[in-house]
């Protein structure tokens, strides 16, 4: 199960059970969500901080939000304080993206029990539970992960040449706002457009006017017009692998299965010998 009601959480938190509840605030606008969490969040969540704890800016040509390394997302877990056998609940405030992000990481990681509060901070609030304010240390946890050889296999990613390939006998989907697939815009890359042969699936269309996911019957009708039927490669991509996981999290909730490209646009774009595509991507 994939996404968790703000009911389901709180019977979670009731429970005589383990749960360590993560924020995940980020947007592209204001990636630091530290002040955000400090003045408002779940009671008993952490703070994990995207740009740093899930990304990797050390290494360079794979885009703006590199994977992590094994050694390192550990170490950020025990220091949120995650635990073997923890169920682990990940929430954000800005469209699914940075709780998405942490839900595919962890899961790739080879955790099994990690799930996306659905509606964000936004469904908590909602419903009439209370924040509370203020910075958190956690406890130390002792959690070992169980692929060290991160991504090696626990979820399907796909590398720039592998993404290059997919569109001639799959499907790829670009999970961009329209005007940015077209090549209208870019505010992020320095080049505009797409890979060529991609579809566009924006990761907010996967959303409700609350915030919510769509209901599975809908979200398995989208996949299932775009091609996405389980018979043939599918992948999806961004601008740098972190709303793409959105659409990650909406296939699996949907029971589709979708392999990421870590790097997206970023990574794709920064090579001139890449070929870019404009326009809708109908013609």
């Amino acid at each position: 199960m994939t996404l968790l009601t703000t009911r389901e959480l709180i019977d979670l938190l009731a429970a005589d059970r383990p749960v360590r509840v993560l924020d995940i605030r980020w947007s592209l606008a204001e990636p630091d969500g530290s002040a955000a969490f400090a003045a408002g969040h779940i009671p008993g969540a952490v703070y994990v901080d995207l740009e740093t704890e899930l990304g990797d800016h050390s290494v360079s040509g794979r885009g703006r939000h590199p994977l992590p390394s094994g050694a390192d997302l550990q170490a950020s877990l025990r220091r949120a304080g995650v635990n073997d056998g923890d169920t682990v609940v990940t929430y954000d405030d800005w469209n699914r993206a940075g709780s998405s992000r942490a839900w595919w990481v962890l899961r790739a990681a080879g955790l099994t029990d990690v799930h996306i509060l659905d509606g964000g901070l936004g469904a908590w609030t909602a419903a009439g539970e209370q924040l509370e304010s203020g910075t958190v240390e956690a406890e130390p946890g002792s959690v070992a992960l169980p692929h060290p050889d991160l991504y090696a296999g626990s979820l399907p990613t796909l590398t720039a040449e592998e993404a290059a390939k997919v569109p001639g006998t799959g499907v790829l989907l670009d999970a961009r706002a329209p005007e940015r697939f077209r090549g209208e815009v870019e505010p992020v890359d320095s080049v505009a457009g797409h890979i060529p042969g991609a579809q566009n699936l924006p990761s907010t269309s996967l959303l409700a006017a609350d915030g919510t996911f769509r209901p599975v019957a809908e979200l398995q009708q989208t996949f299932a017009t775009l091609g996405v039927d389980g018979n043939r490669p599918a992948g999806a991509y961004c601008g740098s692998g972190v709303t793409a996981a959105v659409v990650l999290a909406a296939a699996d909730a949907a029971g589709v299965d979708l392999a990421l490209f870590p790097g997206s646009w970023s990574q794709w774009s920064s090579n001139p010998d890449h070929p870019v595509e404009v326009g809708d991507g109908r013609n």
